[in-house]
């Protein structure tokens, strides 16, 4: 059986991306007007902002075979079996990883390897691995 979890995303984050990517472009609009220079870096950013919101929009998190695979836009993470989870903890780290918002959980696995992600619904999430793992430590509980 196959089950589906989308990421939880954080508009504000991406709001952020938004503000860093195009202030100083729409500050160099006011003081120096359009140019060719100008509409080109335009269109490099749109292109790639639009990537990045691909990639906030289409992160999920797949539960199959046994295995927890993870996509992220255009991108697919090397798969976790479920059988090698160890512990599922809530995160605040901000470290860059397959997750579109800051309410994060981690996921440790094999000997040392860990991974964070942002589920929509944490706790349902939690559940269902540790249902297919009864040896995975959940820490996370119904809020």
């Amino acid at each position: 059986m196959t089950k589906k979890y989308s990421s939880k995303v954080s508009y504000g984050l991406l709001t952020v991306v938004f503000v860093v990517f195009f202030s100083p472009l729409i500050l160099n609009l006011i003081k120096s007007g359009i140019n060719l220079n100008l509409t080109l870096i335009s269109i490099f950013l749109i292109i790639i902002f639009g990537l990045i919101t691909h990639m906030f929009l289409k992160t999920e998190y797949i539960i199959e075979d046994k295995k927890l695979k993870i996509k992220c836009g255009f991108f697919t993470y090397k798969p976790i079996e479920i059988n090698e989870i160890r512990e599922i903890t809530k995160s605040s780290n901000i470290i860059s990883s397959p997750a579109a918002s800051f309410d994060r959980i981690e996921i440790k696995y094999g000997k040392f390897e860990e991974l964070i992600i942002s589920p929509k619904n944490k706790f349902e999430f939690a559940q269902y691995l540790t249902n297919l793992n009864l040896k995975i430590k959940n820490n996370i509980t119904e809020e």
